[in-house]
């Protein structure tokens, strides 16, 4: 049973404090060490301040053996209620330096309420001392970093960082995405045209649609997530990837779909056929903006493939 913060004794609150100090540090060296491939000076950053919590606990476990003997009493964040649950996200790589930022600000935060409301309950007059030296230190804590940042992320150490950050995000989301928008553009296209062509009725082509492109959707997000688990390739969170694949394959099918909603068959047809030009077009356009392919060559190619496909859903369905 997890006990109340008010309960707490004076020996408890130090012992506390001792590994609170000791689970930020690894914590901290934990972003150092995955953020050190991708964004070095940041890890930099995160080293220091793991230094910085090595010192801080040093100094806690010094007063606890003047106050109260050598014997430390193993009392952790999770046996007192009131502390937030932190998501483990420093076990996952590559890491997101967003992610890491963010949980940083709740760690300081947290800590700084903790040192705060323990000044207030401990009686030991150096106890309360050392506490309210380190409830100090965290309220500077967010300016030692800045000065940190000033001094190591250099104009061209935070470019190096934007370029790494804008890798992972095209590998770890736009390219599975774009992957699953054009199978789900191009390989929708024939069975579409064709039950259109075949049946000339709006309502079986809508059908045919709908089920190429949840089931298309359905085996390009499995078998993206279930292609490995980025461990090895930096490719991020397996499901994410299998999420980001499957959804806009079954957006790329279903956009050239929706239009035989409509009763009118021609009209259902020629809509189909401007929404094809436009999702072959954003295509183009997304492989130029981060996969760094000229437009033209982008467009000759998308279009060629998604031609050839029209081509075949409608001999296939006039035949």
């Amino acid at each position: 049973m997890a006990k109340s913060f008010k309960d707490l004794s004076d020996r408890e609150i130090v012992a506390l404090a001792i590994s609170l100090e000791e689970e930020d540090g690894r914590i901290y060296a934990d972003f150092a060490d995955g953020l050190r491939e991708t964004y070095p000076a940041t890890a930099k950053i995160f080293e220091e301040m793991q230094k910085e919590e090595s010192g801080h606990r040093t100094a806690l476990i010094d007063q606890y053996r003047q106050s109260f003997g050598e014997h430390i009493p193993l009392i952790r964040r999770q046996d007192v209620r009131g502390f937030v649950t932190r998501t483990p996200i420093w076990l996952v790589r590559p890491l997101g330096i967003g992610a890491v930022r963010k949980q940083v600000e709740i760690m300081e935060l947290e800590t700084r309420r903790f040192y705060d409301r323990a000044i207030q309950q401990v009686s030991d007059a150096s106890t309360r001392k050392l506490l309210g030296d380190l409830a100090e230190v965290e309220r500077r804590h967010y300016h030692q970093a800045e000065t940190l940042e000033k001094e190591l992320l250099t104009p061209d150490a935070r470019q190096k960082e934007a370029d790494a950050g804008r890798k992972l995000f095209v590998l770890q989301v736009v390219q599975p995405g774009l992957a699953g928008l054009m199978d789900g553009s191009v390989s929708t296209l024939a069975p579409v045209f064709a039950a259109a062509f075949a049946t000339h009725n709006a309502g079986d082509a809508l059908r045919v649609g709908l089920a190429a492109s949840l089931g298309a959707g359905i085996s390009m997000g499995f078998a993206e997530a279930l292609s490995d688990d980025g461990s090895l390739t930096g490719r991020g969170h397996p499901w994410v990837r299998g999420l980001a694949s499957g959804l806009m394959t079954a957006t790329g099918g279903i956009g050239h779909t929706l239009p035989f909603f409509i009763q009118n068959f021609r009209a259902a047809m020629t809509l189909a056929v401007v929404i094809v030009a436009i999702e072959l077009l954003a295509i183009s356009f997304i492989r130029n903006r981060y996969m760094d392919t000229p437009f033209l060559n982008a467009a000759f190619e998308v279009v060629v493939g998604g031609v050839l496909v029209f081509i075949t859903g409608i001999l296939i369905g006039s035949s």
